[in-house]
Protein backbone atom coordinates (compact mmCIF):
# COMPACT_ATOMS: atom_id res chain seq x y z
CA UNK A 1 0.00 0.00 0.00
CA UNK A 2 1.82 3.19 -0.82
CA UNK A 3 1.99 5.74 1.69
CA UNK A 4 -0.27 8.88 1.57
CA UNK A 5 2.68 11.31 1.88
CA UNK A 6 4.78 9.62 -0.73
CA UNK A 7 1.78 9.56 -2.99
CA UNK A 8 1.16 13.45 -2.61
CA UNK A 9 5.07 13.60 -3.09
CA UNK A 10 5.18 12.17 -6.37
CA UNK A 11 2.15 13.99 -7.08
CA UNK A 12 3.93 17.13 -6.21
CA UNK A 13 7.00 16.00 -8.27
CA UNK A 14 4.95 15.53 -11.22
CA UNK A 15 3.54 18.99 -10.97
CA UNK A 16 6.47 20.83 -10.71
CA UNK A 17 7.91 18.93 -13.76
CA UNK A 18 4.60 19.83 -16.00
CA UNK A 19 4.24 23.19 -15.12
CA UNK A 20 3.75 25.81 -17.66
CA UNK A 21 1.48 24.72 -20.45
CA UNK A 22 2.66 26.92 -23.50
CA UNK A 23 -0.90 26.72 -24.22
CA UNK A 24 -3.02 30.02 -22.03
CA UNK A 25 -6.22 28.55 -21.43
CA UNK A 26 -5.11 24.74 -19.80
CA UNK A 27 -4.33 25.00 -15.73
CA UNK A 28 -0.64 25.23 -16.10
CA UNK A 29 0.49 28.53 -17.28
CA UNK A 30 -2.27 31.10 -17.22
CA UNK A 31 -1.49 34.62 -18.32
CA UNK A 32 -4.34 37.02 -17.32
CA UNK A 33 -4.82 38.88 -20.30
CA UNK A 34 -5.18 42.44 -19.83
CA UNK A 35 -7.88 44.58 -21.41
CA UNK A 36 -6.82 47.17 -24.22
CA UNK A 37 -9.43 49.75 -22.68
CA UNK A 38 -7.83 48.83 -19.56
CA UNK A 39 -4.19 49.54 -20.08
CA UNK A 40 -4.84 52.67 -22.63
CA UNK A 41 -6.90 54.01 -19.83
CA UNK A 42 -3.95 53.51 -17.31
CA UNK A 43 -1.11 55.02 -19.59
CA UNK A 44 -2.35 57.03 -22.27
CA UNK A 45 -0.70 60.62 -22.22
CA UNK A 46 1.75 59.53 -19.82
CA UNK A 47 5.47 58.94 -19.57
CA UNK A 48 6.19 55.38 -18.28
CA UNK A 49 10.42 54.42 -18.71
CA UNK A 50 11.55 50.90 -18.89
CA UNK A 51 14.77 49.65 -18.72
CA UNK A 52 15.85 46.90 -20.44
CA UNK A 53 13.79 48.05 -23.38
CA UNK A 54 16.05 47.09 -26.51
CA UNK A 55 14.93 43.11 -26.52
CA UNK A 56 12.65 40.24 -24.95
CA UNK A 57 10.46 41.10 -22.19
CA UNK A 58 11.16 44.97 -22.25
CA UNK A 59 10.67 45.61 -25.78
CA UNK A 60 7.60 43.76 -25.48
CA UNK A 61 6.34 45.71 -23.11
CA UNK A 62 7.45 49.24 -24.65
CA UNK A 63 5.60 48.31 -27.66
CA UNK A 64 2.42 47.57 -26.37
CA UNK A 65 2.67 50.27 -23.96
CA UNK A 66 3.38 52.70 -26.96
CA UNK A 67 0.22 51.46 -29.05
CA UNK A 68 -1.95 52.25 -25.57
CA UNK A 69 -0.97 55.75 -25.84
CA UNK A 70 2.15 56.23 -23.49
CA UNK A 71 4.97 58.35 -24.04
CA UNK A 72 7.57 55.44 -23.51
CA UNK A 73 11.27 56.12 -22.30
CA UNK A 74 13.76 53.45 -23.71
CA UNK A 75 17.12 52.58 -21.39
CA UNK A 76 19.24 50.16 -22.56
CA UNK A 77 22.90 49.93 -23.51
CA UNK A 78 22.73 49.62 -27.27
CA UNK A 79 21.61 52.51 -28.99
CA UNK A 80 21.22 51.38 -32.43
CA UNK A 81 18.61 48.23 -30.76
CA UNK A 82 16.30 51.11 -28.46
CA UNK A 83 16.58 52.73 -32.43
CA UNK A 84 14.46 50.18 -33.66
CA UNK A 85 12.54 49.56 -30.39
CA UNK A 86 11.85 53.44 -30.75
CA UNK A 87 10.84 53.13 -35.08
CA UNK A 88 8.63 49.87 -33.93
CA UNK A 89 6.47 52.46 -31.74
CA UNK A 90 6.73 55.84 -33.81
CA UNK A 91 5.45 53.71 -36.90
CA UNK A 92 2.73 52.27 -34.84
CA UNK A 93 1.68 55.86 -34.51
CA UNK A 94 2.99 55.89 -30.71
CA UNK A 95 5.83 58.19 -29.08
CA UNK A 96 9.32 57.53 -27.61
CA UNK A 97 12.70 58.68 -27.06
CA UNK A 98 15.93 56.58 -26.79
CA UNK A 99 18.28 57.03 -24.02
CA UNK A 100 21.05 55.03 -23.91
CA UNK A 101 22.29 54.21 -20.38
CA UNK A 102 24.62 51.26 -18.68
CA UNK A 103 22.92 50.83 -15.32
CA UNK A 104 25.70 49.24 -13.56
CA UNK A 105 27.23 52.16 -14.09
CA UNK A 106 25.64 54.34 -10.99
CA UNK A 107 27.02 57.23 -11.93
CA UNK A 108 25.14 57.19 -15.25
CA UNK A 109 22.03 56.42 -13.86
CA UNK A 110 21.69 59.51 -11.64
CA UNK A 111 22.75 61.44 -15.09
CA UNK A 112 20.09 59.61 -16.96
CA UNK A 113 17.29 60.43 -14.11
CA UNK A 114 18.46 63.96 -14.27
CA UNK A 115 18.06 63.80 -17.89
CA UNK A 116 14.87 62.42 -18.20
CA UNK A 117 13.49 64.50 -15.23
CA UNK A 118 14.51 67.59 -16.89
CA UNK A 119 12.88 66.84 -20.26
CA UNK A 120 9.92 65.49 -18.93
CA UNK A 121 9.31 66.44 -15.45
CA UNK A 122 8.07 63.15 -14.34
CA UNK A 123 8.32 59.47 -14.79
CA UNK A 124 4.18 58.25 -14.24
CA UNK A 125 5.42 54.58 -14.28
CA UNK A 126 9.37 53.38 -14.35
CA UNK A 127 9.37 49.56 -15.26
CA UNK A 128 12.77 48.06 -13.52
CA UNK A 129 12.79 45.41 -15.89
CA UNK A 130 16.54 45.26 -17.29
CA UNK A 131 18.46 42.39 -15.35
CA UNK A 132 21.06 39.45 -15.24
CA UNK A 133 20.96 35.79 -14.63
CA UNK A 134 23.51 33.87 -13.59
CA UNK A 135 23.16 29.78 -13.27
CA UNK A 136 26.15 28.20 -11.73
CA UNK A 137 26.46 25.50 -8.69
CA UNK A 138 27.64 26.85 -5.28
CA UNK A 139 30.65 24.51 -5.95
CA UNK A 140 31.25 26.27 -8.95
CA UNK A 141 31.39 29.66 -7.24
CA UNK A 142 33.94 29.62 -4.78
CA UNK A 143 36.59 31.48 -6.75
CA UNK A 144 33.47 33.69 -8.57
CA UNK A 145 32.78 36.36 -6.38
CA UNK A 146 32.45 38.37 -9.40
CA UNK A 147 28.99 36.67 -10.57
CA UNK A 148 27.55 38.05 -7.01
CA UNK A 149 28.90 41.47 -7.13
CA UNK A 150 27.34 41.74 -11.19
CA UNK A 151 23.73 40.32 -10.19
CA UNK A 152 23.67 42.90 -7.81
CA UNK A 153 24.92 45.79 -9.89
CA UNK A 154 22.12 45.31 -12.34
CA UNK A 155 19.53 43.19 -10.87
CA UNK A 156 19.47 45.76 -7.46
CA UNK A 157 21.68 48.53 -7.38
CA UNK A 158 20.22 49.68 -11.01
CA UNK A 159 17.09 49.57 -10.33
CA UNK A 160 17.46 51.23 -6.80
CA UNK A 161 19.72 54.34 -7.75
CA UNK A 162 16.77 54.90 -10.76
CA UNK A 163 14.15 54.91 -8.39
CA UNK A 164 16.19 57.07 -5.88
CA UNK A 165 16.08 59.30 -8.92
CA UNK A 166 12.80 59.38 -9.93
CA UNK A 167 10.91 59.09 -6.74
CA UNK A 168 10.99 62.46 -5.55
CA UNK A 169 9.26 63.78 -8.54
CA UNK A 170 6.47 61.29 -8.25
CA UNK A 171 5.56 61.93 -4.85
CA UNK A 172 5.33 65.63 -5.30
CA UNK A 173 3.12 64.97 -8.12
CA UNK A 174 0.91 62.97 -5.87
CA UNK A 175 0.92 59.81 -8.17
CA UNK A 176 3.39 57.22 -9.82
CA UNK A 177 3.95 54.13 -10.07
CA UNK A 178 7.32 51.66 -9.83
CA UNK A 179 7.18 48.33 -11.15
CA UNK A 180 10.39 45.84 -10.53
CA UNK A 181 10.53 42.44 -12.05
CA UNK A 182 11.44 39.97 -10.08
CA UNK A 183 11.37 35.92 -10.56
CA UNK A 184 9.38 33.24 -9.88
CA UNK A 185 12.38 31.80 -8.70
CA UNK A 186 12.01 33.50 -5.18
CA UNK A 187 9.12 31.00 -4.56
CA UNK A 188 11.31 28.26 -4.65
CA UNK A 189 14.85 29.62 -4.07
CA UNK A 190 15.98 27.49 -6.75
CA UNK A 191 19.18 25.26 -6.76
CA UNK A 192 21.98 26.88 -8.74
CA UNK A 193 20.38 30.32 -9.15
CA UNK A 194 21.86 31.69 -5.73
CA UNK A 195 23.63 35.01 -7.09
CA UNK A 196 20.56 35.86 -9.74
CA UNK A 197 18.36 34.89 -6.76
CA UNK A 198 19.44 36.90 -3.90
CA UNK A 199 19.27 40.07 -6.19
CA UNK A 200 15.97 39.81 -7.02
CA UNK A 201 15.62 38.98 -3.33
CA UNK A 202 17.34 42.34 -2.20
CA UNK A 203 14.83 43.97 -4.98
CA UNK A 204 11.88 42.65 -3.57
CA UNK A 205 12.77 43.89 -0.31
CA UNK A 206 13.14 46.92 -1.15
CA UNK A 207 9.97 47.09 -3.29
CA UNK A 208 8.37 46.16 -0.39
CA UNK A 209 9.91 48.63 2.50
CA UNK A 210 9.17 51.33 0.05
CA UNK A 211 5.79 51.04 -0.88
CA UNK A 212 5.07 50.97 2.84
CA UNK A 213 6.20 55.01 2.83
CA UNK A 214 4.93 55.89 -0.40
CA UNK A 215 1.51 54.37 -0.26
CA UNK A 216 0.17 58.08 1.24
CA UNK A 217 1.83 59.95 -1.97
CA UNK A 218 -0.39 58.36 -4.45
CA UNK A 219 2.76 56.39 -5.35
CA UNK A 220 2.36 52.25 -5.55
CA UNK A 221 4.90 49.61 -5.80
CA UNK A 222 3.78 46.46 -7.92
CA UNK A 223 6.82 43.64 -7.63
CA UNK A 224 5.69 41.08 -10.80
CA UNK A 225 7.18 37.34 -10.00
CA UNK A 226 8.03 36.55 -13.50
CA UNK A 227 7.90 32.99 -14.80
CA UNK A 228 10.24 31.45 -16.77
CA UNK A 229 10.24 33.94 -20.39
CA UNK A 230 12.36 32.57 -23.99
CA UNK A 231 14.71 35.06 -24.06
CA UNK A 232 18.02 35.01 -24.57
CA UNK A 233 18.64 35.21 -21.02
CA UNK A 234 17.84 31.52 -20.38
CA UNK A 235 19.42 30.87 -23.45
CA UNK A 236 23.22 29.23 -21.94
CA UNK A 237 21.02 26.40 -19.98
CA UNK A 238 19.94 24.21 -22.95
CA UNK A 239 18.43 21.87 -20.37
CA UNK A 240 15.34 24.83 -20.28
CA UNK A 241 14.87 24.00 -24.34
CA UNK A 242 12.44 21.55 -23.63
CA UNK A 243 10.67 23.36 -20.46
CA UNK A 244 7.60 25.17 -21.24
CA UNK A 245 8.04 29.23 -20.96
CA UNK A 246 6.35 32.50 -21.74
CA UNK A 247 6.96 34.46 -24.92
CA UNK A 248 7.91 37.85 -24.31
CA UNK A 249 4.56 39.05 -25.35
CA UNK A 250 2.78 37.10 -22.52
CA UNK A 251 5.37 38.31 -20.16
CA UNK A 252 4.73 41.99 -21.46
CA UNK A 253 0.85 41.43 -20.11
CA UNK A 254 1.78 40.42 -16.33
CA UNK A 255 3.69 43.92 -16.45
CA UNK A 256 0.89 45.61 -18.18
CA UNK A 257 -1.80 43.76 -15.80
CA UNK A 258 0.94 45.39 -12.87
CA UNK A 259 0.19 48.72 -14.59
CA UNK A 260 -3.38 48.73 -14.55
CA UNK A 261 -4.43 46.96 -11.47
CA UNK A 262 -1.58 49.23 -9.19
CA UNK A 263 -1.29 45.66 -7.52
CA UNK A 264 1.14 44.67 -4.94
CA UNK A 265 2.45 41.96 -6.17
CA UNK A 266 1.71 40.07 -9.61
CA UNK A 267 1.97 36.23 -9.83
CA UNK A 268 0.89 33.58 -12.78
CA UNK A 269 -0.88 31.36 -11.66
CA UNK A 270 1.24 28.53 -11.18
CA UNK A 271 3.74 30.74 -8.81
CA UNK A 272 0.20 31.15 -6.59
CA UNK A 273 0.18 27.17 -6.63
CA UNK A 274 4.04 26.92 -5.53
CA UNK A 275 3.31 29.79 -2.99
CA UNK A 276 0.20 27.18 -1.38
CA UNK A 277 2.01 24.30 -1.80
CA UNK A 278 5.04 26.07 0.32
CA UNK A 279 2.63 26.85 3.51
CA UNK A 280 0.82 23.61 2.96
CA UNK A 281 3.62 20.96 2.20
CA UNK A 282 7.12 22.67 2.37
CA UNK A 283 9.10 19.28 2.72
CA UNK A 284 7.31 17.91 0.08
CA UNK A 285 8.22 21.09 -2.45
CA UNK A 286 11.73 20.62 -1.30
CA UNK A 287 11.59 16.90 -2.57
CA UNK A 288 10.12 18.60 -6.20
CA UNK A 289 12.23 21.23 -6.96
CA UNK A 290 15.80 18.77 -5.62
CA UNK A 291 14.38 16.16 -8.31
CA UNK A 292 13.70 18.89 -10.92
CA UNK A 293 17.17 20.50 -10.42
CA UNK A 294 18.64 16.85 -11.11
CA UNK A 295 16.76 16.43 -14.16
CA UNK A 296 17.97 19.58 -15.70
CA UNK A 297 21.46 19.22 -14.19
CA UNK A 298 22.04 16.19 -15.97
CA UNK A 299 20.27 17.34 -19.24
CA UNK A 300 22.40 20.66 -19.94
CA UNK A 301 25.60 20.79 -22.29
CA UNK A 302 28.56 21.51 -19.81
CA UNK A 303 29.57 24.07 -23.15
CA UNK A 304 27.01 26.10 -22.51
CA UNK A 305 27.31 27.05 -18.75
CA UNK A 306 27.17 30.83 -18.23
CA UNK A 307 25.44 33.73 -17.83
CA UNK A 308 23.66 36.19 -19.80
CA UNK A 309 22.08 39.84 -19.35
CA UNK A 310 19.16 41.04 -21.25
CA UNK A 311 21.08 42.24 -24.24
CA UNK A 312 24.12 40.05 -24.96
CA UNK A 313 25.44 36.71 -23.53
CA UNK A 314 28.53 36.66 -21.06
CA UNK A 315 31.33 33.76 -21.61
CA UNK A 316 31.34 31.74 -18.59
CA UNK A 317 34.70 31.70 -18.23
CA UNK A 318 36.70 35.15 -17.11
Amino acid sequence: MTHPLSRRARDLRHGLLTLGSKTPNTPGRIVRQVVSGGLAGAVRGKVVLVTGASSGIGEATAVRLGAAGAHVVLVARSEDALRQVAARITDAGGSADVRPCDLTDLDAVGVLAEEVLADHGAVDVLVNNAGRSIRRSIADSYDRMHDFERTMQINYYGPVKLTLGLLPAMRAQGRGQIVNVLSEGLLLQTPKFAAYLASKSALDSFSRCVANEVRGDGVRVTGVHMPLVRTPMIAPTAAYERVPALRPEEAADLICEGIVTRAFAVTAREGLALQLARSIAPGTLEAGIALVSRRLGAAERPSNAGDVSGERRIPAAR
